[in-house]
């Protein structure tokens, strides 16, 4: 038998031919994508968990910015529409490819759906529900383990200190509801004294009808003006403070007006500006109500002969007296 002897030229059309079967094993395992198909059952932010079908396994889907998202439409589904991100809804029934990450999540490169699972999506709630409080159930089971495996040894020392703090707190309680009782007792006492004293004024006010001028304070306001200038404010704090040391003290407040304008409209000025200067003594001045007379609107002034400017920027006034009962100041 004979033997045919190849040389170097028929060699190389071998190699050749070789390196290109390895080249494209090569490259068909380059592109060589991992796929993945299921149910939507969460979604936070790139991160989806996917249920395969029949299954109670689970995969989580990574969606990064370059990864495609295509609706497929019509009969055969051979037509594809671009979507949103958005459109990836808990319920919905996808499939996947990309590739695997080190944490064996699913890195998707392009995502598929039909166009009615889209809508049916909608209508699935109970996955979304268990999936929701599975993943709710890890965290919390997650963040337990850790804070046992940190807090063991400082668990009895916790519980000590809380139970002194605790017992503080108590009898802090206690000693405030001592004073609260105290003071309830001595603020029933205060009123009963304040009763037999108001009694005792009314039945001596009964029997007496005039009061004598005690202190007074006026203040000017502009034409048309309602507002209390500023620098009447510490004339009326003033009034109220020394108010309060006159026994059976009563405040009375008259607003008027200039006899220009309307009657109508001085009436008007006047009753605003009496309320305006009651308002600073109740708030500011913290006159008791129970020590006002209800402001007064006179209208207008009593009209001169002979009409001036200063004497009408003089009518545009409040007069705020404190009045006191002659007879309980001891005057007949």
């Amino acid at each position: 038998m004979k033997y045919k002897a190849y040389g170097d030229s028929a060699r190389i059309p071998i190699l050749k031919a070789v390196s290109i079967l390895a080249l494209s094993l090569l490259s068909s395992a380059a592109f060589a994508q991992d796929k993945a198909k299921g149910m939507i059952k969460a979604r936070n932010g790139n991160t989806i968990i996917l249920q395969a079908p029949g299954s109670d396994s689970y995969v989580n889907v990574i969606l990064e910015d370059t990864t495609t998202v295509g609706q497929n439409e019509g009969v055969f589904k051979a037509r594809k529409k671009n979507m949103s991100m958005a459109a990836l809804i808990p319920g919905l029934e996808i499939s996947v490819e990309g590739r695997y990450d080190e944490n064996r999540m699913l890195v998707a490169k392009s995502i598929k759906f039909n166009g009615n699972d889209l809508e049916r999506a909608y209508s699935v709630q109970a996955g979304l529900a268990e999936t929701e409080a599975r993943s709710k159930e890890n965290e919390a089971k997650a963040r337990e383990n850790e804070a046992r495996s940190k807090a063991n040894a400082e668990e009895a020392a916790k519980h000590a200190a809380e139970l002194a703090k605790q017992n503080a707190a108590l009898k802090e309680q206690n000693d405030a509801l001592a004073k609260q009782e105290a003071k309830l007792k001595e603020h029933d006492a205060k009123i009963a004294a304040n009763k037999v004293l108001i009694e005792a004024n009314t039945a001596r006010f009964g029997q007496l009808d005039d009061y004598y001028i005690y202190d007074r304070v006026t203040v000017l306001f502009g034409n048309g003006k309602t507002g209390v200038d500023p620098q009447y404010i510490p004339q009326l704090q003033a009034l109220a403070e020394k108010a309060i040391t006159v026994e059976g003290y009563m405040i009375q407040v008259q607003g008027f007006a200039s006899a220009s304008g309307s009657v109508a409209l001085n009436q008007r000025l006047s009753a605003e500006r009496a309320s305006a200067v009651t308002n600073i003594l109740l708030q500011q001045g913290h006159v008791p109500l129970s020590r006002m007379l209800a402001p007064g609107a006179m209208g207008e002034s009593q009209a001169k002969e002979t009409k001036k400017a200063s004497d009408e920027a003089e009518d545009r006034k409040v007069m705020v007296q404190v009045l006191q009962n002659k007879g309980v100041a001891g005057i007949q």
